[in-house]
């Protein structure tokens, strides 16, 4: 019984850690849509990729983190993952995309592709305006 609530503790802790985390980086993507807005850095509408590998439109806009276009801020503030699934319905109709906590740090536990800290990703988007 102890090992279950060491575990269900754990878990707890680790839970609270992502919850802290995303509220600090929720703060980052505030400031950006104010300096973004402030820039006149207009969002563009933000595309998914399916798992299957064609793009879909999606019900969001903002602005892409990574250049293969898998990670995005939308304008209303959301942290967006873009690959998602889906068939021929979500090639049609589209796909409406959840947002997910953000991270501090884009990309981390990945093996290829782009990481780093977000906030070195809101600035370039920012640089770029």
């Amino acid at each position: 019984m102890a090992r279950a609530d060491d575990a269900a503790r754990r878990a707890e802790l680790a839970a609270g850690d992502v919850r802290a985390e995303a509220v600090r980086a929720q703060r980052l993507i505030d400031a950006f849509l104010a300096a973004a807005a402030a820039a006149g850095l207009a969002p563009q509408p933000l595309e998914a990729r399916l798992l299957s590998g064609p793009t879909v439109r999606t019900d969001k806009t903002g602005w892409y983190l990574r250049r293969d276009r898998s990670v995005a801020i939308g304008s209303d503030g959301g942290y967006y993952q873009l690959l998602v699934p889906g068939g021929l319905r979500e090639r049609i109709r589209g796909v409406r995309l959840p947002p997910t906590p953000p991270p501090l740090v884009v990309g981390r536990g990945g093996k290829d592709g782009e990481t780093g800290p977000l906030q070195d990703f809101l600035d370039r988007l920012l640089s770029t305006s």
